[in-house]
C-alpha cells in the first residue's frame, strides 16, 4: 500500500517541507505521498487521533504544537523526553505514534557538514533560549560539545535550559556582548529576521570576532540581519537551510529507513529563496 506522510501546524500554507519530501521521493523512486494540514490548537488531539485511524505511516510537527502533542503519543524517544518537544511522529510496526525530535541533531549535522567536528571544544554562544535554543544544546551536549553559553534577555530561561542540559553557563545579552571575544561559533536561534521583518540585532557586532563562526537557524532571508553583519567581520557564515534539511531528512530516515540527498533539495530551495528575495528587492524599488 502506498504510504503517505504529513505536516500539521498553524499556519501551514508556508511550509517548504511538502515540496522536499516530494522531491526525495522522486529522487529516491519512492511511492509516497506528503501533505500539509493546517491543525488549530484546540482540535489537536482529533487530529492526531485520525491520522492514526486514516493510517498515516508518519509525520511533521511544526508551529504550535511541537509541546503539546506529547500527551497524545503512545512513546517517546529519549531526546525528545528531554527536550519536552517532538517535530517527527513515527508509526511503529505494532501502530503506536512514537515522538522524536530531529530539530537540534539536524543543525548539528549542518554544522560539521560545514565546519567539520574538530571544532567540539571550542567556546559557543547560543542566542536565544526558546525551544530551538534548548533542542541545540541538547544536541551539542550529545555530540560532545562542553563549552557552551546561552544568553537570553530573560536570563531565567537561559538558566532554565543550562539546568535541564546539565552543563553550561546562562547570561544576559548584556553581558554576552561584553564577552563576544570569548566565543568561536555563535548561534542565532531567535525568530528574528524571518520573512524580512524588522529587527533589532540582539547586541552590537562591534566587538564581534573576525573570523568566527556565525550560525542563524532562519532560512528566509537567506541573509539574516546577524549574518550580514557577521559577514563585514569575515565570519563564516552558516544560514537556517542546512539546518531544516537536515531536520526532515532525519525524520525521513525514521520513517524509510534511508538518509536522503540533500544536495538536490539544498539547490531547489536556495534558487526558490534567492528568487523570492530578487522579488522583493524589486517591489521594495518599485514602491
Amino acid at each position: 500500500m502506498k504510504k503517505w506522510f504529513a505536516v500539521i501546524g498553524d499556519p501551514i500554507l508556508h511550509s517548504k517541507s511538502p515540496e522536499m519530501h516530494s522531491l526525495w521521493y522522486e529522487e529516491l523512486s519512492i511511492d509516497a505521498a506528503y501533505i500539509p494540514i493546517r491543525v488549530e490548537r484546540e482540535r489537536l488531539e482529533e487530529a492526531v487521533a485520525s491520522l492514526k485511524l486514516l493510517g498515516a505511516s508518519g509525520f511533521n510537527v511544526t508551529i504550535p504544537h511541537k509541546e503539546s502533542i506529547i500527551p497524545f503519543l503512545d512513546e517517546l524517544d529519549p531526546m525528545a523526553q528531554k527536550m519536552g518537544a517532538v517535530n517527527t511522529v513515527v508509526r511503529t510496526e505494532d501502530g503506536r505514534l512514537k515522538g522524536y525530535n530531529t530539530d537540534g541533531a539536524g543543525f548539528v549535522k549542518s554544522l560539521e557538514l560545514a565546519i567539520g567536528d574538530s571544532h567540539r571544544d571550542k567556546p559557543v554562544l547560543i542566542i536565544g533560549a526558546g525551544g530551538a535554543a534548548r533542542g541545540i544544546t541538547f544536541a551539542l551536549a550529545s555530540a560532545g560539545y562542553k563549552n557552551v553559553t546561552v544568553a537570553n534577555r530573560t536570563v531565567e530561561k537561559a538558566e532554565a535550559i543550562v539546568r535541564e542540559v546539565g552543563m553550561g553557563e546562562a547570561i544576559s545579552l548584556e553581558n554576552a556582548e561584553l564577552r563576544l571575544t570569548e566565543y568561536n561559533i555563535f548561534i542565532q536561534t531567535t525568530p528574528a529576521g524571518l520573512h524580512h521583518g524588522e529587527f533589532d540585532l540582539p547586541f552590537s557586532m562591534n566587538e564581534f570576532p573576525k573570523q568566527a563562526i556565525a550560525c542563524d537557524i532562519v532560512y528566509n532571508p537567506i541573509m539574516t540581519p546577524f549574518l550580514q553583519a557577521a559577514e563585514k567581520k569575515d565570519a563564516q557564515i552558516i544560514n537556517g537551510l542546512g539546518m531544516f534539511i537536515h531536520q526532515g531528512a532525519i525524520a525521513f530516515e525514521h520513517w524509510l529507513g534511508v538518509y536522503p540527498p540533500s544536495e538536490v533539495v539544498l539547490q531547489y530551495l536556495m534558487k526558490q529563496l534567492e528568487q523570492r528575495e530578487k522579488n522583493h528587492f524589486h517591489s521594495l524599488e518599485r514602491n
